[in-house]
Parts: structure tokens; C-alpha cells; sequence
């Protein structure tokens, strides 16, 4: 019952924080929305992305939509772990009853708060300006998609976190977040990329990310191939933030 309560008081912390921060919030709400409409601002609306059968305004909604939820489930994690490690705010709460998992977990629930924000400000945007129109199922659909795959992207965050010191994190964050977002079609389509690139960018978690809105989209069921490429890459990402939690752990 005590862990429960500590778990509850560092998550309500943890929103509180998160809301307060002016700066995360633009780049993590706004930011995506401002993008898109630079990118899918002059689109018609019958011209379609090679490949998908969508256009661009569609495709480019979901891609912002991802775009905004990774900003703020990894750079909302990262940099602030590494911060707070550094601070001795982490060795703190080991001195309290809370669990690890339920550090973690505080970390994971306050930027996937944030994180819905940002998808629903970048659909609301594209119906506005650019009047992209969905079924009822499909938005909600895309949400719930866009949102729990978001949770691929949590624990890699977690996992810079503490990987990294608080003066290594953000440079190591920021290669990470641009190098997958760029890569994995969330800026451009994919189907303009070399060939060569392509092969390599259908493989990133966040080409898997994107793929699962845009299968949506399209009324298709989303490709097994993506869905057990995010499901690896969770594995990977919470199994390395949990040994790193453990190794830091070892060290206090």
C-alpha cells in the first residue's frame, strides 16, 4: 500500500512538472503541428505519396502525429533521468519505498500524458487546414496506435537516461531522436528515399512507428512485419534501460 502511494505521489510530480514546462511543451505539442503545416501547407489534396495510395497531408498527419509523440516520451525521458541522477534526486527516492519499476513507471505515465496532446493537436490541425476527414474508427484507431506505440520510444529514453551523464545526454539524445525521425520517413516519405535507404529505414522502429497510422488509414490491418519489428525493439529498449537501472543502482 506504501509503495502504491509513493508510485501515485511521483506520478502526479511527475505530470505537474511536465505541464509547467513551457518549453517542452511547445516543441512537444506545437512544434509537430507548425511542421506539418510547412510541409503539407501548399499539398493539394489529390496528389498522392508514391507507394501508399495516400496524400500527402494524410500521410504527413500521421507521420507529425508520431513525430510529436516521440519528442515527448524521448526527450522528455532522457535528459531528464540523466538530470536528476546527477542531481542525487534518484538516490533519494532509493532512500524511500518506492520500487524501481515504479520510478520508471512515473516516467513512462507523465510523458505519455504529454504525448497525447501532441497527436490530437496535429489531427485537429490537418481536418482544419487541410481537411483531412477519417472514419470515426479510424481516428480513434490512429490515436490508440500512435499513443501505446509511443511506449517503444519510452523506454529508450529510460534507457539514455541512464546510459548517459547530464552533460552527454542531450548531444546523444538529440543524434538519436533526429537520426530516427529523419531516417524513418517521419520528415519526408520514405518512397523518396534511395533504394539503398529505404532498405536500411524499413527496418528503424519509427518507419514501423508510422507505418501502423498509415495501414490505418488505408482501412488495412497494419503488416505483421511492423508490429513484431516494434515489439523487438520494445524488448530491446526496456531490457536495456532495466540493466542499466540495475548496474546504476549497484554503483549508489
Amino acid at each position: 500500500m506504501t509503495n502504491t502511494l509513493v508510485s501515485r505521489g511521483l506520478i502526479k510530480l511527475e505530470l505537474t512538472r511536465a505541464l509547467r514546462n513551457r518549453k517542452f511543451l511547445f516543441f512537444s505539442v506545437m512544434y509537430p503541428s507548425l511542421l506539418f503545416l510547412l510541409i503539407a501547407g501548399n499539398a493539394d489534396s489529390t496528389t498522392k505519396v508514391d507507394g501508399t495510395g495516400l496524400t500527402l497531408p494524410t500521410y504527413m498527419m500521421v507521420s507529425m502525429a508520431s513525430f510529436g509523440a516521440l519528442t515527448a516520451v524521448l526527450m522528455g525521458n532522457s535528459e531528464r533521468i540523466a538530470k536528476e541522477r546527477e542531481s542525487g534526486w534518484v538516490r533519494q527516492l532509493r532512500l524511500t519505498t518506492l520500487p524501481g519499476h515504479g520510478y520508471v513507471l512515473a516516467k513512462t505515465a507523465s510523458a505519455a500524458v504529454v504525448s497525447l496532446p501532441s497527436i490530437v493537436v496535429v489531427f485537429a490541425v490537418a481536418a482544419i487546414a487541410k481537411n483531412v476527414r477519417l472514419d470515426a474508427w479510424q481516428w480513434l484507431a490512429l490515436t490508440g496506435a500512435i499513443w501505446a506505440g509511443s511506449l517503444v520510444f519510452a523506454a529508450l529514453g529510460v534507457a539514455i537516461g541512464y546510459l548517459a551523464s547530464g552533460d552527454a545526454v542531450r548531444p546523444i539524445t538529440m543524434i538519436t531522436y533526429f537520426g530516427l525521425s529523419m531516417l524513418g520517413g517521419l520528415w519526408m516519405p520514405a518512397t523518396s528515399f534511395p533504394q539503398w535507404l529505404q532498405e536500411i529505414a524499413k527496418w528503424l522502429p519509427t518507419h514501423a512507428y508510422a507505418a501502423l497510422g498509415q495501414a490505418i488509414e488505408q482501412s488495412h490491418a497494419p503488416h505483421a512485419q511492423d508490429i513484431a519489428l516494434l515489439a523487438v525493439f520494445f524488448v530491446l529498449f526496456a531490457g536495456g534501460a532495466a540493466w542499466l537501472y540495475r548496474k546504476d543502482t549497484l554503483k549508489a
